[in-house]
């Protein structure tokens, strides 16, 4: 069991996320399993919680515990969970209008690093993204480590998979969607527009960008003012300052 790919997608490590699951009113939590000699303390609340919703615990020594947690920082705690439940790209747009919200989406194209998809996805809770859209190939899904270095965000967003994204970008257009894309080369800064109506924000692969002809569907290249030395930011790190800047403008 330990490394197999399958069972890190259903399996999550770590007191506060576990937490976080656990305080949704549709939680997919299956199990918990909580290696024997954690300082109790810390578990209570979660402990709790469980048993309020029926969900099983198991306790297990620490060579026991070790051969299900392919993991280091587990904090002595996992949960097994049902896979994750991805959303269509149409329940994100109806999403927003229901808010009464000009939609706001986040298109990811090719971010391969499962902790900058977590960051990311952390981020595009914070500032009100009603969902994010990622490629079948080559990009990082919904995984342990997601959940973990989301805290939690995965839980309280939407997300949806799409096979091509250049025939989604094509349907979004259709569907009077503008589309701006983050490219260092660009012309124009992100301070410069006002992000009303319908819009989906692209972020590019950590080291190549947005791929080619992703990149010729955009309707606007953007990229943030760099004043130091350092060439470019982290895909994470560039997501989250765009996203503030879409929001700010937005709410001017």
């Amino acid at each position: 069991m330990k490394n197999n790919e399958n069972e890190n997608k259903n399996t999550i490590y770590g007191r506060n996320v576990i937490l976080e699951l656990l305080q949704l009113e549709e939680c997919n939590i299956e199990e918990i399993f909580i290696q024997i000699g954690i300082e109790k303390n810390f578990l209570d609340e979660i402990i709790k919680k469980a048993k309020n919703k029926n969900i099983k615990i198991t306790q297990l020594d620490k060579q026991k515990f070790q051969l299900i947690s392919s993991e280091q920082k587990t904090q002595g705690i996992l949960a097994k969970v049902a896979s994750y439940k991805y959303s269509s790209l149409d329940e994100i747009i109806n999403f927003a209008k229901e808010k009464k919200e000009d939609p706001f989406l986040l298109i990811l194209d090719k971010i391969e690093d499962p902790h900058n998809l977590g960051a990311i996805v952390r981020s595009a809770e914070a500032f009100g993204v009603h969902g994010i859209v990622l490629p079948e190939r080559r990009c990082a899904h919904i995984n342990a480590s997601v959940y973990k270095s989301s805290a939690g965000a995965v839980s309280h967003i939407k997300i949806c998979i799409e096979n091509n994204l250049n025939n989604t970008i094509d349907f979004l257009k259709k569907n009077n969607f503008w589309i701006y894309g983050s490219d260092a080369g660009a012309s124009d800064f992100s301070s410069s527009y006002d992000y009303k109506g319908a819009i989906a924000l692209i972020i590019g692969n950590e080291g190549k960008g947005i791929s080619r002809l992703t990149k010729e569907k955009c309707d606007i290249l953007i990229k943030i003012p760099i004043y130091g030395k350092t060439e470019s930011l982290n895909a994470s790190v560039a997501a989250g300052i765009l996203m503030y800047d879409v929001i700010k403008k937005r709410n001017n």
